[in-house]
């Protein structure tokens, strides 16, 4: 901590607070005026005018009291309204402003009336407040202010600075050009942008630092603080186009995110991906072992869709990086579509659909059939084949699965032991299998030759998983009947061009890997993935890690937390707890989760000790990373 004497001075409006409070007692005095929207925005403009400095700070709020029609029984209401108001990162920092007391301020162009009960609650009484103050009518009516005041004038946090003639270092804290103006007239040494709740160009430019949170304004200064390491500081890349949702979900919760719109090549991520912590991809970019040794700060990789096969899961377990991914979020999109493309098959929907397109009648029931009574053959099943198990079942179809794990049979569906039953009896076969790399050519020339003569095939799961020339070459025989295909053994990284054996050929869908891409799939996986993200970064959770430990932990409050991830070698929790007890640290909860070649340990701690214990830490042989939290 530093030995300087410092002095922190605070604004109130769009700093403490969430608002400008003069905006939220019109609200409340407006609520029944039928001009209210009107005269708001015009008190919002007039704010703004006077703090970018367009228009005297005291015609400023001559116009917006005169705008008001506000009484003293309004402020009541307006107290409340704003303790519910004060900013995310003032609140979760509260400790600060109890510890540091003697050394805070607030300067407003505000009034004491509503500031000083809000600020009371964190330990700051109203002689350290300094602001003005409202002059009443006989009726409670607010009619002016104390234009003796300095703060009620141009410049007045100027003169108030001066007049307080504060010994040692005087820092700013602020989102206004009023606060700015403080360090250029000599009266601060320091001033920070503030820029929790706004941004002004005018404020930003000239600050000595930007302080997105008040995180960022202690983390700066070496002070007491909730959280070791700014939100602001750890940076997310979210590459191919992943829904929008998922940058305002991390970017709301105070993390720096970039989004590109493209996939990125192997050398372009290396490039890029130095100073990321986190890693958003979907099926086409390729995380290997060289992008891995090049993301000296990457935390976390995330899948925006169920495959980790275009991840070295490995690679990243063993550089300490946790990988998750969506398996559940667009199960419903991919059934649905293998639904869509079974009836269409069946009734040869796509083969007429194109004739018309192309100029030609042609009624015929000849090659069409109703799916009722046939029989549907899945191959894998898991959360997709599951599913689809159920909805074909509903349409009337009898359901058979092949799996290579022993699954329970949902509803009237069969399971079969031997693939080639399963392939001899189906009049429509869908895969659904993972992304092992086991599974390549799964299904070629013998597994067609056991089908059906006139069955149909979808493939919605891997490109890689089916021999498409002998595909092909039994879609030519009239082996098939007809075949849907979402997923390819090479993929293009953006859309363009794109070239199959399978184009053109008779009653094939050709679909560009799109079975999980509904709107409605990429909004659940855009929630789902960043909640574990923020699990991790925030708290140290790895539920549904795909290559790591698994431990859910609970939310400590007055507490540290270390979390240390080690090679998986005899020993290291004896080293970390003997240095613990070294460093006299009680324990509040201890957590281990192991692997093969990993171990992760989260401990809680009492909230004070010495720093020294980090470095110790650290430097415990296997130790992977290690980071403190809270």
């Amino acid at each position: 901590m530093s030995t300087i004497k410092r002095n922190y001075i605070f604004d109130f409006d769009s700093t403490l607070t969430r608002v400008e409070a003069l905006d939220v007692l019109a609200e409340i005095t407006l609520q029944n005026d039928p001009k209210k929207e009107a005269i708001i925005q015009e008190i919002i403009d007039i704010t703004n005018l006077g703090i970018d400095g367009e228009i005297s700070f005291t015609e400023s709020l001559e116009r917006r009291i005169k705008l008001l029609n506000a009484n003293k029984s309004d402020l009541t209401q307006l107290v409340e309204d704003l303790k519910k108001q004060v900013s995310a990162s003032i609140e979760r920092n509260k400790e600060f402003f109890e510890l540091y007391a003697d050394d805070i301020y607030i300067i407003s162009c505000g009034f004491k009336e509503f500031i000083d009960p809000i600020v009371k609650e964190y330990n700051i009484p109203s002689e350290k407040v300094f602001a003005n103050t409202f002059e009443f009518a006989v009726n409670g009516k607010i009619v002016g202010f104390d234009a003796k005041n300095p703060l009620s004038q141009h410049n007045g946090k100027i003169q108030c600075l001066r007049d307080m003639n504060l010994d040692g270092e005087v820092q700013v804290i602020g989102d206004g050009y009023s606060d700015y103006v403080t360090r250029e007239a000599g009266v601060a040494h320091k001033f920070f942008a503030y820029t929790e709740n706004v941004s002004r160009d005018k404020t930003t430019e000239n600050a000595d630092h930007i302080a997105p949170n008040l995180d960022e304004f202690l983390y700066v200064n070496n002070l007491t603080r909730n959280i070791s390491y700014p939100k602001n500081r750890i940076k997310i890349l979210l590459l191919e186009n992943v829904h929008p949702d998922a940058f305002t979900k991390l970017s709301t919760d105070g993390f720096s995110v970039e989004t590109v719109s493209k996939s990125l090549s192997e050398d372009e991520l290396i490039e890029k991906i130095k100073d990321v912590h986190v890693l958003g991809i979907r099926s086409k970019t390729n995380v290997t072992q060289r992008v891995v040794e090049a993301a000296e700060k990457l935390m976390v990789v995330s899948a925006f869709c169920i495959g980790t096969k275009q991840i070295d899961l490995e690679a990243c377990k063993e550089n300490g990086i946790v990988v998750f991914n969506a398996p559940y979020s667009n199960t419903r999109s991919v059934v649905e579509l293998a639904i869509g493309e079974i009836i269409m098959l069946m009734r040869s929907v796509f083969q007429r659909s194109t004739e018309i397109h192309n100029g030609q009648w042609n009624k015929t029931a000849a090659g069409s059939r109703e799916v009722r009574g046939k029989k549907l053959g899945i191959i894998g099943y898991g959360n997709i084949g599951s599913q689809l198990s159920i909805l074909a079942e509903a349409l009337g179809m009898d359901v058979y699965y092949y799996d290579v794990e022993d699954k329970l049979a949902l509803g009237n569906a069969k399971k079969i032991v031997k693939l080639e039953d399963l392939l001899s009896i189906s009049d429509v076969v869908t895969l659904h299998i993972d992304d092992n790399a086991a599974n390549k050519n799964f299904f070629g020339e013998k597994e067609i030759s056991q089908m059906k003569d006139g069955a149909h095939l979808v493939n919605l799961s891997r490109g890689f998983i089916v021999d498409i020339p002998a595909l092909v070459a039994a879609l030519k025989s009239g082996k098939l009947a007809g075949a849907a295909i979402d997923v390819y053994p090479e993929e293009p990284r953006k859309n363009g061009d794109f070239v199959t054996e399978l184009k053109g050929m008779p009653n094939v869908i050709l679909t560009p890997h799109v079975g999980g891409s509904t709107e409605e799939a990429q909004r659940d996986i855009a929630d789902f993935v960043p909640s574990k993200i923020m699990a991790y970064i925030n708290s140290g959770n790895t539920v549904d890690a795909v290559n790591f430990p698994n431990i859910r932990l609970p939310r400590q409050t007055n507490a540290h937390r270390f979390l240390h991830i080690h090679k998986n070698m005899p020993g290291v929790m004896a080293k970390i707890n003997k240095i613990l007890a070294k460093y006299d640290l009680n324990i509040i909860g201890q957590y281990l989760s192991t692997d093969s070649k990993v171990g992760y340990v989260i401990t809680d701690l009492d909230k004070e000790y010495n720093k020294e214990v980090i470095e110790k830490l650290r430097n415990i042989e296997g130790t992977i990373k290690f980071r403190v939290l809270y």
